[in-house]
């Protein structure tokens, strides 16, 4: 079970439709594949996608940080010594997502090895978690319609709303489109990317305390510190905070602080191994979470609903597992398919990913 390679190969997947939000937009997705070979003849996989404006990482700096200081570091260790890892990748600082990827990598290895789904490992709470869709910046119409092909094609019934525009009618009138249109039976809720003020965000939730909205997530930023803790005490739904409570300490600083009173997990930037402590976390604390998306591929949306399905208190929310459908393409030798709004885990060992030759043949960027 000891590593012998890491590889980190750059792809590039154009998305049918741009993802835009209040701190950027995607056109592509240009990813990194990473692959952790064993001397079992084991490879597990993970998929990093960079995303500049929220954590730094480019497709270029993730490869360079895997390939010249983080796979030397792990050569010759036992998958088996994951305390080890993370130590050794914890001693530079950022770049989650490349950690992230190298440390799912690693257990999907180990589920391969062990012939178990790494849901299992973590924790076997079921095998399936509602999807939730994440809306983009649109017009009001195109948003409803696409909220709409999402509930009559997959049976989506939650809905996040990316949010953060001015003026904050843009936003408002979006929300009350996607309520007025799909009806009280469907959960929304509005994800800012701290792209308001906290004034703003207030007379947006005001306005929108009608709507019987589920979250508000990030809506303005978290180094704002008393605006936000004085935001967070108006409102009268739980404030996930997201990019600004990435590791536990992260976690424990946001909630004591009175800046969040609830979290959201991505696994694409923690990992399996630190989205452990962040759920223990969280439980201990009595906080609400959400597995979130880093518009992740179908690599990352199995990564997802794995750890997400692994526990009671992340599956008790629809996780955020559909935004791979925006993706014109993929790298699986079978496709993703979203049933009933439930996306279930795959059989077999690891995560239950393969990887088509042919597909990253095409897409891959270093050849």
């Amino acid at each position: 079970m000891k590593i012998t390679h890491v590889e980190a190969i750059p792809f590039a997947i154009p998305y049918r439709k741009p993802l835009k939000f209040a701190s950027g937009e995607v056109h592509i997705a240009e990813h990194v594949l990473v692959r952790i070979h064993t001397d079992d003849g084991i490879v597990g996989i993970a998929e990093a996608p960079p995303r500049p404006f929220t954590y730094g990482e480019t497709q270029a700096g993730i490869i360079a940080v895997i390939d010249k200081i983080f796979a030397p570091h792990l050569i010759g260790l036992s998958l088996l010594q994951r305390e080890t890892i993370l130590n050794n990748l914890s001693r530079t600082v950022g770049n989650p997502t490349a950690k992230a990827a190298l440390d799912m990598a690693l257990w999907d290895a180990l589920g391969r090895t062990l012939d178990l789904p790494v849901t299992e490992l973590l924790g076997g709470y079921t095998d399936r978690m509602r999807v939730c869709h994440m809306l983009g910046f649109d017009e009001p119409a195109a948003m409803v319609d696409e909220a709409q092909r999402m509930r009559d094609h997959h049976g989506i019934t939650t809905f996040k709303v990316k949010v953060g525009r001015r003026p904050i009618h843009l936003d408002i009138a979006v929300v009350r489109a996607l309520r007025e249109a799909l009806g009280d039976d469907i959960d929304l809720y509005v994800d800012g990317n701290r792209g308001w003020t906290a004034a703003e965000s207030a007379a947006a939730m005001k306005e929108m305390a009608e709507l019987g909205l589920l979250f508000a997530e990030e809506l303005c930023p978290a180094d704002d510190v008393l605006g936000r803790r004085w935001l967070v005490s108006q409102l009268d739904v739980p404030f996930i905070a997201d990019e600004s409570a990435v590791t536990p300490a992260d976690v424990t600083r946001e909630i004591l602080g009175g800046s969040a009173t609830a979290i959201s997990i991505k696994v694409a930037r923690t990992g399996f191994t630190t989205s452990q402590r962040v759920h223990h976390l969280a439980e201990g604390l009595g906080l609400e979470v959400v597995m979130g998306n880093q518009i992740d591929g179908q690599i990352g949306s199995l990564c997802t609903v794995a750890f997400g399905s692994a526990y009671r208190l992340t599956s008790h929310r629809a996780g955020e597992l559909s935004n791979f459908l925006d993706m014109s393409d993929d790298l699986l030798t079978e496709p993703l398919h979203i049933q009933n709004g439930e996306l279930t885990i795959r059989p077999g060992p690891g995560i239950g990913a393969d990887i088509d030759p042919d597909k990253l043949r095409h897409y891959r960027q270093d050849t």
